[in-house]
């Protein structure tokens, strides 16, 4: 019956927009609607408007500036997600019908088929049929090259092209050799001499979890889970909840503390794909898999001081966590979507408990009310994105990326940035989700 609810719910936004509205309604405790639409139409809306902003932008070609990207990877697995949870209330929908014919006539989303093809467009152009990457160096040990990994392992289970697998076959050897700590912990990238990010921790450790599940080696089960609970052991602090951006093993970077390693402040955006990582990585971690219990412990904890900063007047999050009032800082969109998409995967898998689902409703309630934008046409945008961030390495602009206050809100601020966006998308489909369970 839920299903058949969300998929009547897209009907009704198909046939035209929704009028704004002040505030979320409540339906038995949980958001009906957000400013006149639902979380999954919110998804939808964005959606739509990113892909046609961005067109073939993303897509290899000869001589093109497309990469293998990151923040393109997590944004082309953010539609296939959609296009899933669309599909799930079409299939709800059309099993009502007498006859196959009629089920193909009744599905009101003909178009949702666009998420798949953009994806298969952005990450399927950079693969060969033999699986090998366009502009993709194993030898630079890059963490961030194995997110589009994510995406091309969902294309080969939805199109059962044999070029994906062997694509993500090829990240995961990187992660055979990859550089590491002297006590097992992943490098960042080779150029960043025995450093863990909290960056890399959502880049690697699902990634490698899945894998370990489609390859059948429980190894990598064991390796994803070891990421996670190393970066925990040096980068949580138990005074603010949270945990810094990096950790330098060896002490000596200039935005080292000497005596921990840490990087001196809590960056929202880091936080947001630490949590990210936290719950997506126990999608693919067996029930009976000894390391599940510390991970769900870890994002419990992870939880608690995530909701400890949030803005109390607009349930958003800052660009420095634990700093909201100091000048210069701002409710920052990336790590509030991710955030609110943590916060409703962890209510909705049972993770974390129900008392959490106000911060996550006002959360998504405040990106929609003070950080989506309509732009005319049908299309929306998502403002006030951190548009990059990091620790070391070159400094961009002439600014030593130093890790402090003033580096984070130094950092060009950018609409509809993928890293956003993506997590926006993700958000919209947990946040349905947990609409519907609340009225069963």
């Amino acid at each position: 019956m839920k299903l058949i609810s969300a998929g009547l719910l897209l009907l009704l936004w198909c046939a035209g927009c929704a009028t704004q509205s002040s505030a979320p309604q409540s339906d038995s405790g949980a958001p009906k609607h957000f400013s006149g639409a639902t979380p999954i139409e919110w998804s939808r809306r964005l959606a739509d408007s990113e892909m046609a902003r961005r067109g073939d932008s993303l897509v290899w070609k000869p001589g093109g500036k497309a990469k293998w990207d990151y923040a393109a990877g997590l944004f082309t697995l953010s539609l296939l997600k959609l296009n899933e949870a669309v599909g799930q209330g079409t299939a709800a929908k059309s099993s009502s019908s007498s006859s196959s014919q009629a089920m193909d006539n009744t599905n009101p989303f003909p178009h949702v088929s666009a998420c798949v093809d953009f994806a298969k467009q952005a990450i399927g152009s950079f693969i060969s049929e033999a699986g090998q990457i366009q502009t993709y160096d194993r030898n630079e040990f890059q963490l961030d090259s194995l997110n589009p990994g994510k995406t091309a392992l969902a294309l080969w289970r939805l199109t059962h092209e044999v070029r994906y697998r062997n694509a993500a076959f090829v990240l995961h050897f990187q992660l055979v050799s990859q550089p590491r700590t002297y006590d097992g912990g992943f490098w960042h990238k080779q150029r960043y001499t025995n450093q863990m990010w909290l960056d890399g921790i959502y880049m690697a450790s699902p990634f490698y979890a899945e894998c370990g599940k489609v390859f059948d080696e429980t190894g990598d089960l064991n390796e994803a889970a070891t990421q996670i609970r190393l970066i925990d052991q040096h980068t949580y602090d138990p005074d603010t909840g949270l945990n810094y951006h990096g950790w330098d093993a060896d002490r000596i970077q200039a935005w080292a503390n000497p005596d921990t390693g840490c990087s001196s402040n809590f960056w929202g955006r880091a936080e947001g794909w630490y949590a990210m990582a936290l719950v997506d990585v126990l999608d693919y971690l067996p029930a009976h898999h000894p390391a599940r219990p510390q991970i769900i412990a870890i994002l419990q904890k992870t939880a608690r001081g995530i909701v400890r900063w949030q803005d109390t007047q607009t349930g958003l999050w800052w660009q420095v966590l634990d700093q909201g009032n100091r000048p210069g800082n701002y409710r920052e969109a990336t790590a509030s979507a991710m955030f609110v998409y943590a916060l409703a995967k962890g209510i909705n898998r049972g993770y974390l408990s129900r008392d959490y689902l106000p911060a996550a409703e006002k959360g998504y309630a405040g990106i929609i009310q003070k950080l989506i934008r309509p732009e005319g046409e049908n299309r929306w945008s998502l403002t006030q994105c951190c548009s990059v961030a990091g620790l070391g390495g070159a400094p961009g602009g002439g600014k030593m990326r130093d890790g402090s206050f003033n580096y984070y809100i130094g950092e060009p601020v950018v609409n509809n940035d993928l890293k956003g966006v993506g997590p926006f998308i993700l958000a919209g489909i947990e946040m349905e989700t947990l609409k519907s369970h609340s009225r069963q």
